[in-house]
């Protein structure tokens, strides 16, 4: 039958065919949650031998068959001579429970997100961190949508990190493509500063946009779903596949 289709129509059938296999392994790889693995990997520094102030972004794929087409981001903080790290992100279940969506604990920050590998997007350090600090605790504070989730198209987990980088200085990075939600712009804008705030973006309540910055390069909007080239440090953005090319850190 392959044969009475056309070489374009052959195309689409086996990129359909890639994205349901590729769906199919991520919910597969997917232990029952209970007895996933949430071990640590050695990203952070200890408390025990770090004294200086350290701010990181982590992310990781989502549980089941959405970390085939996204990512959870959460944001780790240590103070000078503290000697615990105190974890930032939401999470949507919590708002079943009656709860903020927004959870604050002290954890190991770099752990496995369900047995998904955690990616450290970002970092500061020294007074940097210790500057921003106060910074994150007020974002945080502030974030407007603490009784509200969507997974798609937001406000959700990276929603949120991506306001605390906004409107922190010292936090100079983006999150990765695969970060659905982080396009949400917060107070329903259509025009904003870039997340890194080196560029601009327009976006249509986080379904359709786009950004030009130096650190996001040209970044597509479609749906939730980011297209993107960047030549600060050359790659290329796509869906389910996330950056492709040289690392941003």
């Amino acid at each position: 039958m392959l044969k009475d289709y056309t070489r374009k129509q052959k195309a689409v059938i086996g990129l359909w065919a890639a994205c349901l296999i590729w769906i199919l392994m991520m919910t597969i790889r997917s232990t029952d949650w209970r007895f996933a693995d949430r071990s640590s990997v050695g990203l952070a520094p200890l408390p025990s031998k770090t004294a200086e102030a350290v701010v990181q972004v982590y992310a990781a794929r989502t549980y089941s068959w959405r970390g085939a087409f996204a990512v959870h981001s959460w944001i780790a903080v240590k103070p000078e001579n503290a000697d615990k790290y105190t974890i930032y992100q939401v999470m949507g279940w919590y708002l079943r429970r009656g709860l903020p969506a927004v959870s604050v604990s002290n954890d190991v920050p770099d752990r496995r997100w369900y047995g998904a590998e955690p990616m450290l997007i970002g970092e500061v350090r020294g007074k940097e961190a210790q500057e921003a600090i106060p910074a994150i605790e007020k974002a945080v504070a502030d974030y407007p949508y603490a009784k509200e989730y969507r997974a798609w198209p937001g406000p959700n987990s990276n929603t949120f990190i991506s306001y605390i980088i906004r409107n922190v200085p010292q936090l100079k990075m983006t999150l990765p493509p695969l970060a659905i939600g982080k396009d949400w712009l917060v107070g329903n804008k259509l025009f904003a500063v870039s997340e890194s705030k080196s560029g601009f973006q327009f976006s249509l309540y986080g379904l359709l946009g786009v950004i030009l910055g130096w650190y996001e390069g040209l970044e597509f909007n479609v749906l939730g779903l980011s297209f993107g080239i960047d030549i600060r440090r050359p790659a290329v953005k796509l869906p389910l596949l996330g950056r492709i090319g040289m690392p941003e850190l």
